[in-house]
């Protein structure tokens, strides 16, 4: 299968991935004021900081699986560590809870489909063998944990935290292995990522705020110079300590209020 193909096929909207449950922040961000002009401006941002995070994760993770394989493509247990090591390192760069706990609902739904579509790959199994445990800070050694919100990783936090421990891998982690598994390379799984984020949102408007789908489709068609551009500029990436810590301070204070919010139509 090409590239191109295969692209298209897990930025497809209709896959059951939980991105439905999702509005990647957007419902929180327009109950706090943000108008609807400025959404592009929005998507803008969140390519600029969370997407360039999880994009980048996606990237060393697929590096990370692949090179703990090794030549012979059966070493399991490496792999499984040097995915841990990125899964810590993105945590570190996740300080939001809520954000985390997103990120692993949508990883939950695309390891299900990485279990149809390349079930008994080796890059799988390392996946799934990383420890359910709370995510810590895994580079610099055992027992560093990940810095943490009020409801941060090892704590009890309120509903919707990730305060209980991990449900499953992050987002980045599965779709970094989902790229092994399916030999998307890095430039694609990080396009995957940003695309994804932007696709989100712009579905999410038409039903927190219904327009003309034509906007948001503009929307989209104007965001992609930058998918594109983030895509380049994280593909080289292959040392998960390197992975840029772009933060947003406001998008995390939003998440964590959506958590408590008794009328909402996305989960985050």
């Amino acid at each position: 299968m090409s590239q191109d193909v295969l692209l298209a096929l897990l930025a497809d909207a209709r896959l059951p991935t939980g991105a439905h449950t999702q509005s990647a922040g957007l419902e929180p961000a327009l109950r706090a004021g943000l108008h609807p002009d400025d959404v592009p401006a929005y998507l803008a941002a969140r390519l600029r900081t969370v997407v360039r995070v999880e994009s980048a994760t996606a990237v060393v993770a697929r590096h990370a699986v692949l090179r703990g394989l090794g030549a012979s493509g059966v070493d399991t247990p490496a792999a499984t560590a040097a995915l841990r090591v990125v899964e810590g390192e993105w945590a570190a760069r996740t300080p939001s809870a809520a954000l985390r706990r997103s990120s692993e609902q949508l990883g939950r739904g695309y390891l299900r489909l990485a279990r149809r579509l390349w079930a008994g790959h080796p890059a799988l199994a390392a996946l799934e063998a990383v420890p359910r445990g709370p995510v810590g800070h895994a580079a610099g050694g055992a027992g560093r944990t990940a810095p943490a919100g009020p409801a941060g990783a090892g704590r009890a936090g309120p509903p919707g935290s990730s305060g209980r421990g991990r449900r499953g891998p992050a987002r980045p982690l599965v779709l970094g292995v989902t790229a092994a598994c399916a030999g998307l390379d890095p430039i694609g799984v990080a396009r995957l990522v940003a695309l994804d984020d932007v696709q989100t949102v712009a579905s999410a408007f038409l039903k927190l705020a219904p327009v003309d789908p034509l906007v948001t489709t503009g929307w989209v068609l104007a965001a992609a110079p930058a998918v594109d551009a983030l895509a380049r500029d994280v593909a080289h990436l292959t040392v998960a300590a390197d992975l840029p810590a772009a933060g947003a301070p406001l998008t995390e204070e939003w998440a964590e209020a959506h958590v408590h919010a008794t009328e909402r139509l996305f989960s985050a």
